[in-house]
C-alpha cells in the first residue's frame, strides 16, 4: 500500500502518542508498505490558520491510490475539509479525542468537540489505541461502530528492573507535562508523605502552550515553573527532579533503577508508559483515568480515583515504605508485562485496519 501519514510536527516529539506513530510507521515500512510522512505545521489540536493551511496542503499532495492516515492530534485541522471525498477515505488514528484533554478552557474543549463530531462520522475508518476509547466514539461523537477498529500499542521485551538498591523508594513518572497527566495531583499526594523516604523523577517536556492553559493559572513554559513552585510550597522540592525529555538509553537506565512507577492522569486512551513499566516489572501507583484501570493488574498496582490526591497518598504509603509488598507487586507486574502485546505484530494489525477501510 501507499500511505500518507499526517502528524503535527515534529514526529520526533517524545510522548506515548508520537512513540506509537513512529513504531507503526516503521513497522508498516518493514512490511513493505510505502509510507510518506506529512509533518504538519501550526498549532494543534485547536488549529490556527497555519495548521488549517497545512491540512489543505496534505490533501493537495495526496497521490492517486495513496491512503491518508491522520493522527488525532492533527485531525481537528481537517474539519473545514470534512465533506471532501478524500476525507471520506481517510483514516483517523485516535489516541484519545482531543475534546477530552484536561486543562483546556471549556470554550476550547467545545470547539474541539464540534470539530471531532463533524469529522468522526465522515472518515473512512477510525483506529483507536484502546477499546475504552473506541466505546466512547459512537455515543459522544456520533461515529459509526462498524467503522471503528482498535490496535493497542505494543511493548518491547525488556530486562526486569533491578531497583535503586538503596534505602527509600525511587519513584518514576513518565509523560508530557500537561494538565491531563495530573502531576499536581501526584505532587500533592507525595506532599503528605514527608515522614517516609522517597524521591520522584518526572520525565517529560512541556508541550505547546495550549496544552498548559489552566495549570496553576500560567501558560507556556511557566506551567513547568508552576509545578516547581507547588513542590516548593509542599516542602518536597529537594525530592523532586523535573528531568525533561530523555533519550531512550537514558530512560531505559532510569526504568531499571526505579522502585515504583507513578502516574496520576485524569484520562489515558491506553497508557503506554504504564505498559512500559509493567514490561520491566515495576509496581504501579496510578489513578483509574481512562484505560489505566483496565491495563493495571490489581495485585501489581495501587489505584485511586483521578484528582483525589488524598486517596492516592494513602494508597502510595505502604508500597513506598514496605519493600516486601513492593517485591510481591513487582512479581505480579512482571507476569502481566510478559502478556502484553508486542510491537512485532502491531503494524500488521494496523495494516489490516487500513485494508478494512479500503474494502467496499
Amino acid at each position: 500500500m501507499k500511505i500518507a501519514f499526517a502528524v503535527p510536527a515534529p514526529l520526533e516529539a517524545i510522548s506515548g502518542g508520537y512513540g506509537y506513530d513512529r513504531r507503526i510507521i516503521a513497522g508498516l515500512r518493514a512490511l513493505g508498505h510505502a509510507v510518506r510522512v506529512e509533518e504538519m505545521a501550526g498549532r494543534h489540536p485547536l488549529p490556527d490558520a497555519e495548521a488549517e493551511a497545512a491540512a489543505r496542503g496534505v490533501l493537495a499532495r495526496l497521490a492517486p491510490g495513496e491512503v491518508l492516515v491522520v493522527d488525532g492530534l492533527g485531525l481537528p485541522a481537517f474539519a473545514p475539509l470534512a465533506e471532501l471525498e478524500a476525507m471520506r477515505r481517510a483514516i483517523g488514528l485516535i489516541h484519545h479525542p482531543t475534546a477530552l484533554e484536561t486543562g483546556f478552557p471549556e470554550a476550547d474543549r467545545e470547539a474541539l468537540r464540534e470539530r471531532e463530531r463533524l469529522l468522526f462520522p465522515r472518515l473512512g475508518r477510525l483506529v483507536t489505541t484502546s477499546k475504552l476509547t473506541a466505546e466512547r466514539l459512537e455515543p459522544e461523537f456520533g461515529a459509526d461502530p462498524a467503522r471503528i477498529g482498535t490496535v493497542e500499542p505494543g511493548t518491547d521485551e525488556a530486562p526486569r528492573a533491578t531497583g535503586s538498591g538503596r534505602a527509600g523508594c525511587a519513584i518514576l513518572s513518565v509523560g508530557a507535562i500537561v494538565p491531563r497527566k495530573g502531576y499536581d495531583v501526584l505532587l500533592r499526594a507525595l506532599g503528605r508523605l514527608t515522614d517516609i523516604e522517597w524521591d520522584l523523577t518526572i520525565i517529560g517536556a512541556p508541550r505547546d502552550p495550549v496544552h498548559l492553559q489552566g495549570l496553576q493559572g500560567l501558560q507556556g513554559l511557566q506551567g513547568l515553573q508552576g509545578l516547581q513552585a507547588l513542590a516548593e510550597q509542599l516542602g518536597i522540592a529537594q525530592r523532586v527532579t523535573f528531568a525533561g525529555e530523555m533519550e531512550d538509553a537514558a530512560l531505559e537506565a532510569l526504568y531499571a533503577r526505579s522502585d515504583l512507577f507513578a502516574l496520576a492522569s485524569w484520562w489515558e486512551g491506553y497508557g503506554m508508559a504504564v505498559a512500559e513499566a509493567l514490561a520491566r516489572g515495576l509496581p504501579l501507583a496510578i489513578t483509574a483515568g481512562g484505560a489505566l484501570a483496565d491495563l493495571a493488574p490489581r495485585d501489581a498496582a495501587v489505584i485511586a480515583q483521578p484528582g483525589d490526591h488524598n486517596s492516592l497518598s494513602r494508597a502510595m504509603r505502604r508500597p513506598i515504605y514496605d519493600t516486601g509488598l513492593r517485591k510481591a507487586m513487582s512479581d505480579a507486574a512482571w507476569r502481566a508485562g510478559q502478556r502484553l502485546p508486542r510491537w512485532s505484530d502491531r503494524a500488521a494489525a494496523f495494516a489490516r485496519e487500513i485494508e478494512t477501510a479500503a474494502t467496499p
